[in-house]
């Protein structure tokens, strides 16, 4: 019994559909390898922009060593010349102290003088000294007169060291209030001075700290950044190694070498071209399996891009031209259209057109891009 025709039609659609979808899913998957190929161009990249940072950053700190050692050398100056302020400072409160104490003696010495003189002239005043004619006449003798005479002379005596003793003790504390002042006034100045030579010590020191720390500082953060971009470098090209498939054979001493510089894929890829680069060409061959005694077009291509993990398995020309990213890359780019496909590798061309005339696949010769589809591994 046969099913209706719409339902064949039906049946017919749906089967197209899931086969459209698959070779959608099949053409826009990115193999692994491309990813990790990806991955290791960003990572030399950066890598190679820390050690350059790194290298620019320690030719900044050598440079300026000798600018360092001179501020170090201002630096010492001036804690030699805070410490001398300091000396002077203290020889001045030394003077200060002496001074003080000795104004204080001055000053006991001048009221003991001004009382002395107050009750000399009190008493001078209760009892007034007697003229030279009473003495005279109140005598008993000559012996008692000169010796009257010689009691006035030593109370007047008196009264005139005491009027002497009183002057020149106000004299002194005047004086030595004067220098006192004057004492006070050279610590303060002395003071400022030292205080600003700490502050401009201290600011310098601190200014030279923090740049010798900044600097070095950010001269590691760099230099850890690197160890672990290196880190992950190495990673990502054992795994990117692991990704190449059992049975891909290659030369790394063939025709094509990568040029210096170039990523470790493109070195994978140039030495698996090398290994089949003379390989007769069989339409259809290296799509049963990577390891095969002749390659067409995109087997030559799919083997070479296999022995760096940029696909996982033989493709043909047409999923080529959704492979990958549009457009040429830097290093590797896959040309294609529904017939035919070939790649450019560091300006090498790998191309099986390239075997006419006795020569391998590998050509420095160009040829037209007309009808062709770049295509480009991620990062590559």
């Amino acid at each position: 019994m046969h099913a209706p025709p719409f339902r064949r039609l039906l049946a017919v659609g749906l089967l197209a559909a899931l086969l459209a979808a698959g070779l959608i899913v099949l053409a826009t998957a990115r193999p692994a390898g491309a990813d990790l190929s990806g991955r290791i161009s960003t990572a030399s990249g950066r890598a190679e922009a820390l050690r350059a940072s790194v290298a620019a950053e320690t030719r900044r700190i050598q440079a300026s060593a000798a600018g360092l050692a001179r501020a170090q050398a201002r630096l010492s100056r001036l804690n030699a010349a805070t410490a001398a302020e300091q000396a002077r400072l203290d020889a001045v409160q030394t003077a200060l102290r002496h001074a003080r104490a000795h104004l204080t003696q001055l000053i006991s010495r001048q009221h003991r003088a001004t009382a002395a003189l107050r009750d000399n002239l009190v008493n001078a005043y209760r009892n007034p000294a007697p003229d030279i004619v009473s003495v005279i006449i109140s005598a008993h003798g000559f012996s008692d007169l000169l010796e009257k005479a010689d009691f006035l002379k030593r109370v007047a005596h008196q009264n005139a060291r005491i009027m002497d003793q009183a002057r020149t003790s106000r004299v002194a504390v005047t004086r030595q209030a004067s220098r006192l002042s004057e004492l006070q006034a050279g610590q303060r100045i002395v003071t400022e001075r030292l205080v600003a030579r700490r502050n401009e010590a201290q600011v310098l020191e601190s200014a030279l700290l923090s740049e010798r720390a900044r600097r070095l500082a950010g001269r590691d953060i760099k230099r850890a950044e690197l160890r672990t971009i290196s880190n992950q470098l190495a990673e990502l090209r054992k795994k990117l190694a692991r990704t190449a498939r059992a049975g891909i054979q290659t030369n790394a001493g063939g025709t094509a070498q990568p040029p210096p510089g170039a990523p470790a894929a493109v070195g994978l890829v140039m030495a698996a071209g090398n290994a089949i680069a003379g390989l007769p060409y069989l339409y259809g061959g290296g799509h049963a399996g990577f390891k095969d005694t002749a390659y067409d077009c995109s087997g030559s291509v799919s083997y070479a891009l296999a022995a760096a993990g940029l696909v996982s398995a033989p493709m043909a020309s047409g999923p080529f031209m959704t492979w990958g990213d549009p457009g040429p890359g830097r290093w590797i780019t896959v040309y294609a259209n529904a017939g035919h496909a070939f790649m450019i590798v560091a300006g090498w061309r790998f191309d099986t057109s390239a075997l006419s005339g006795g020569g391998t696949r590998w050509t420095r010769d160009t040829r037209s891009l007309a009808g062709f589809v770049a295509r480009h591994p991620p990062g590559l």
